[in-house]
């Protein structure tokens, strides 16, 4: 049997990738840009946008220096967990969520330059985001509970409990 380092990294990042590109792709022949389906009428929609800044829509036009800062992320990512000589079940879905999540986004900046949107909360004006977004989130909340809830390594800690 073949054995896989850092397999769970590797499988978040996969299993984000594939189901980004496929909602992506669903939504782009299934919903005309700009047009929306209520799955909850006011509350949530899916509405076709397509988005050339960041999150959020944040830097709007900043598409052509995003995909390079994804590419790096992914590849800082990548580097950084082969590197780690112990990384937790948790970690490795962490930052493989956000691996998958950065490289869903920024194939679509590389193919097209810009990302498809299409989850609309509209309940709180939310902007409208994507799978690759939410598995970006998800792994920050991985990442978070490890850092809480992980085994303690004193030798990791990089300040002195006393005088």
């Amino acid at each position: 049997m073949i054995k896989v380092k850092k397999f769970w990294f590797w499988v978040a990042a996969v299993v984000v990738v594939a189901v980004d590109a496929l909602s992506k792709q669903w939504i782009v022949n299934s919903l005309a840009l700009g047009g929306t389906i209520p799955l909850w009428q006011g509350v949530f929609h899916l509405t076709h946008v397509r988005n050339t800044g960041a999150a959020f829509s944040l830097f709007v036009g900043g598409s052509e220096w995003l995909k390079w800062i994804s590419l790096m992320v992914s590849i800082g990512l990548v580097i950084y967990v082969l590197a780690s000589p112990q990384i937790s079940a948790l970690e490795q879905w962490g930052y493989g969520f956000i691996l998958g999540g950065a490289i869903g986004n920024g194939l679509d900046r590389f193919v097209t330059g810009q990302v498809v949107d299409f989850l609309d909360f509209r309940l709180i004006h939310f902007p409208v985001f994507n799978l690759a977004d939410i598995s970006i989130n998800l792994g920050i909340a991985c990442l978070s509970l490890s850092a809480v809830f992980g085994p303690k390594d004193s030798s990791k800690r990089s300040y002195r409990a006393g005088p």
